[in-house]
């Protein structure tokens, strides 16, 4: 079910293919009467296509959802020092432009709520993103310039095991055992990130990041759900399962492709680049 487009999303269409007419939150009519503006609202993509959430949750089965284009109040969001020690900023700031508040920001899967903070970036600042990146043939560094519209919305390739899981499957190519694997969400994220924090500070250096990510994502093992079995498995599964695993967990994921195509004035190669996000991400004269 892999799909692959431009970023349509700020064609102002909803699902009926109306356009949108503008927020109508509390100080609509006072920003409308007083000075004539209105704040726009415009339809951010889900690349998940909402079937990774259950039957009742808000984002079930949805495409886009809506949200309202950013202003003075996300920028202070965005330099909002708790949520920056917090790493909640993305969270804040989604959640502040969500046209429907029952929307956690930290219950999407990632490549979902990258498409929105993309889309958010838009709104706010246009879709031209100039940031300095290095050359992958010479290695020299220069400014370039990328069309976040322009950058492709990928699908799950396969389906969940059913409408409304967040659970796949795969089959192992050398131990032939299938395995159950989850995409995180921002509650799960966050677990693992105040879990390295902790160790961080005790001086433990994590650097079992693949085995790290597989007890975080596998649910099971040929049915097996117990969390110390599982995480024995995935510690001492062949290299050649491993690999396979990661590649398909990478290559199914959804979201936002980052990638975009430079020029190089100092070798004229032409090279496929992943966009970095830095501060010019939010802060273009940063």
């Amino acid at each position: 079910m892999s799909q692959r487009k431009g970023n349509d999303v700020f064609s102002g269409q909803g699902d009926d293919g109306k356009i949108g007419s503008g927020w109508q939150g509390d100080s609509h009519d006072i920003l409308k009467d007083t000075f004539g503006l209105t704040i726009p609202t415009e339809l951010a993509p889900l690349p998940s296509k909402g079937i990774v959430y259950p039957e009742g949750h808000p984002l079930h089965l949805k495409e886009a959802i809506e949200i309202r284009a950013m202003t003075a109040r996300e920028e202070d969001i965005l330099t909002n020092r708790a949520y920056i020690k917090q790493k909640s900023v993305i969270n804040e700031l989604i959640r502040s432009c969500l046209i429907d508040k029952r929307i956690n920001p930290e219950d999407m899967i990632a490549g979902d709520r990258n498409a929105v903070m993309t889309s958010l970036r838009i709104t706010g600042y246009g879709p031209e993103y100039d940031v300095e990146i290095d050359c992958p043939s010479c290695g020299e560094r220069s400014k370039q310039e990328f069309d976040l519209a322009g950058l492709p919305i990928k699908n799950f390739e396969h389906d969940p095991i059913a409408v409304g899981a967040n659970s796949f499957e795969f089959k192992l190519p050398l131990t032939k055992h299938t395995i159950r694997f989850k995409y995180l969400n921002g509650h799960e994220e966050k677990e693992i990130s105040v879990m390295e924090e902790r160790l961080k500070k005790k001086g433990i250096d994590r650097r079992n990041l693949v085995t790290q990510k597989y007890q975080s994502q596998v649910i099971s093992v040929n049915e097996i759900t117990d969390k110390v079995k599982v995480q024995k498995f995935c510690q001492n599964m062949p290299a050649r399962d491993s690999l396979a695993l990661r590649k398909f967990m990478d290559a199914n994921e959804p979201g936002i492709e980052m990638k975009s195509h430079m020029q190089c004035p100092h070798c004229y190669e032409e090279s496929e680049v992943r966009l970095p996000i830095g501060a010019s991400f939010f802060w273009p004269d940063a």
